[in-house]
């Protein structure tokens, strides 16, 4: 990837950046196939190609797959051929319903040549993977119940062109994130390695395996998948985990328990041991998460290292099966530990002096070491390789971003330092300083995160990258007050039960006294935002002090009570916050930030996505007008076909344009 000429990191060169999404290390061991996102020709949206990278750099980095279409998600057969998701179309020439919009499973040959088809299934495939030692291949595929398979398509599309278009549901949930929950259901169908003697082995699912994490035994001869139940008393369903056979068909249901939620599965080497994370829905109420195992031919099961104080994120067994290999947030940070199986001691294996973020770790094919995707502040997702040892280095084995660590190291200092509360806690927090010697007062943001269970991480971050206004000349302050990851459990409960405009406000009014009497940040010239429920702190500081210059609001929670009713998770917002919102009304709006708002003088700017179920637009349409009918100095930013999160480049680049022309008129 050529590295540009510019200097810092402006929008434009952040959305034109190579994105590393996956990585797969080939069965010889040797070198890795990689998932680069890139803009398309017309810079509107980002599609997708296949790189061969060289596990001991003997070679630079190859593209093997390149054009219009989407190339992603790889994955080695036995033999040696590489898999892969595309939505590239099989009958070029004679285009058919949807067929530029369906993901199926292509095999492009050990031997090399053009990719062939494996499958085509009528709805596309979401997800695949290949049996390491087994003549098996399964994937994840969307099937519209009780319509024979080669209707499916036709019916799909007609549906889709002419209607009908309604919706009709019996139970919660009705919505996720961006939207409706449609008709057609996840099913897990099981094929031989050469895409033939299709099986569909939950032919009677619905809802149980959507959004499903899964697995497939080495030999090919199991599957697990994830399994949602029904709603439970606390409005939030439970998840075990379901055993397919891919021979016979059977099913078996393994680590069903009240309140608990698995996710993540994954087999041993050997096949007879499940591991997976767990989250458990405790009555104090907070949320506990862990790592599980299960023993596969009885179904039992047991927590492993049940006394480590951290959250992990993902896990992956070693190739002699005797540890696990965890990422967990730590302190601002997210390394890889080890943990052993005998004796469940935990060991830190990423270096402590190195830092950064882990994530799609993956074993190297017969040697002791790691390859997966890194990033930190100063240099996007690459692929990296890590002995596995304690303390370990792990090298960065390309530059498909186009953007180097060097670059960022050139742009600002980071500085990690504590702030000491009135609890006796100490509040961890990053803050990036331009390297600008001219400007010896830096003007200053405080960026909240959202979650609230997450933490800002010394890594990149696509969306919310700092480094963009650091460029500009900001110091950016990144705090994980209350309720953040990577400081225990206790950390995180000081957010649970209703407390979110308590313990996390003045954990944050701490660090931005901190803040305030350094000598190289201004002291007048600082503003807050953040998105989520960092857009949520956004709109409680704002009713509750004056000292910013202005606020950024983002998908910010404003009005429990209305959030409640048109949010797609009302369960776990309920949850969370140990009350009932038909019975405990004055309990709901203790720390909603509506009722503040005639305290509110802050001019704001208010960003939103109208495709956004999660905090839904009305959110930010009622803050809008509030703050408008109260005389607050206010903008509103609407993206009406974004979500959640703003994704689309062009977009991207309009979110940021506006940030820091808001900034530039208030600080």
């Amino acid at each position: 990837m050529k590295i540009s000429s510019e200097v810092g990191l402006s929008v434009e060169r952040l959305t034109a950046l190579g994105r590393v999404v996956s990585v797969a290390p080939s069965p010889c061991g040797t070198w890795l196939a990689v998932e680069v996102s890139r803009l398309d020709s017309e810079g509107a949206c980002y599609i997708s190609d296949l790189w061969r990278v060289s596990m001991d750099k003997s070679f630079e980095p190859i593209r093997l797959t390149w054009g219009s279409s989407r190339d992603k998600a790889p994955w080695f057969r036995r033999d040696g051929s590489l898999g892969f998701l595309s939505n590239r179309n099989p009958r070029e020439g004679k285009p058919q319903h949807g067929d530029d919009k369906r993901f199926q499973v292509w095999l492009m040959p050990v031997e090399g040549g053009e990719p062939c088809l494996l499958t085509d299934e009528p709805l596309g495939v979401s997800s695949f993977r290949f049996a390491s030692e087994g003549d098996r291949l399964i994937v994840l595929a969307s099937i519209l119940l009780g319509v024979p398979l080669e209707k499916q398509r036709n019916l799909q599309a007609d549906r889709k062109k002419n209607g009908p278009s309604a919706l009709h549901y019996r139970s919660m949930p009705i919505r996720s994130w961006d939207h409706w929950l449609e008709e057609p259901a996840i099913h897990v169908i099981s094929y031989n390695e050469e895409g033939r003697e299709r099986r569909d082995l939950t032919p009677e699912a619905d809802r149980e395996h959507r959004e499903a994490s899964w697995d497939l035994s080495p030999d090919g001869s199991c599957v697990v998948v994830t399994h949602q139940s029904v709603l439970r008393e606390d409005f939030l369903p439970d998840q075990s985990l379901l055993l397919l056979d891919t021979q016979s068909g059977g099913q078996r249901e393994i680590g069903a328990m009240s309140r608990i939620s698995l996710s993540a599965p994954t087999f041993s080497t050997d096949g007879r041991t499940i591991a997976c994370l767990w989250g458990k829905r405790t009555s104090k109420p907070s949320y506990e998460t862990g790592l599980w195992l299960f023993d596969v031919a009885l179904g039992e099961g047991r927590p492993l290292a049940s006394s480590w104080d951290r959250k992990p994120t993902s896990v992956l067994w070693s190739s002699d099966g005797r540890h696990l290999f965890v990422v967990a947030a730590d302190r601002g940070y997210a390394p890889i530990f080890q943990v052993s199986l005998e004796t469940e001691d935990v060991t830190r294996l990423s270096s402590t002096s190195c830092g950064g973020t882990h994530q799609c770790l993956r074993c190297v094919p017969g040697l002791p070491s790691l390859v997966g995707i890194r990033h930190q502040f100063r240099h996007p997702p690459e692929p990296f390789w890590m002995p596995c040892e304690s303390e370990a280095t792990p090298t960065l084995l390309a530059n498909l971003s186009g953007f180097s660590p060097e670059e960022g190291e050139a742009l600002f200092e980071l500085t990690d330092f504590r702030t000491p509360t009135d609890d006796g806690q100490h509040i961890q927090s990053f803050l990036l300083t331009p390297k600008r010697p001219e400007s010896p007062l830096h003007p200053w943001l405080l960026w909240i995160h959202g979650g609230p269970m997450s933490q800002w991480s010394d890594g990149w971050h696509w969306r919310w990258n700092p480094l963009v206004l650091v460029s500009q000349g900001y110091a950016m302050a990144l705090p994980n007050p209350r309720g953040s990851t990577g400081e225990g459990q206790a950390f995180i409960d000081g957010i649970w039960n209703n407390q979110w405009g308590g313990r996390c406000y003045r954990d944050l009014l701490s660090v931005t006294d901190a803040l305030v009497e350094r000598d190289d940040l201004d002291s007048e010239r600082y503003s807050a935002m953040g998105g989520s429920f960092g857009g949520y702190m956004v709109n409680w500081l704002a009713g509750h002090t004056d000292r910013f210059k202005c606020m950024i609001s983002h998908a910010g929670l404003f009005h429990f009570s209305a959030f409640f009713g048109t949010t797609d998770m009302p369960g776990w917002f309920s949850y969370e916050k140990a009350l009932h919102p038909f019975k405990d009304t004055e309990a709901l709006e203790l720390h909603s930030p509506h009722r503040f708002v005639s305290e509110w003088r802050t001019p704001t700017l208010i960003i939103h996505g109208e495709k956004d179920y999660r905090v839904p637009i009305s959110e930010a349409l009622l803050l809008f007008n509030s703050l408008q009918m109260h005389g607050v100095p206010s903008e509103l930013l609407v993206f009406p076909d974004e979500n959640h999160w703003i994704l689309k480049p062009r977009n991207i680049r309009t979110w940021y344009n506006t940030v820091s022309a808001y900034l530039q008129r208030f600080l």
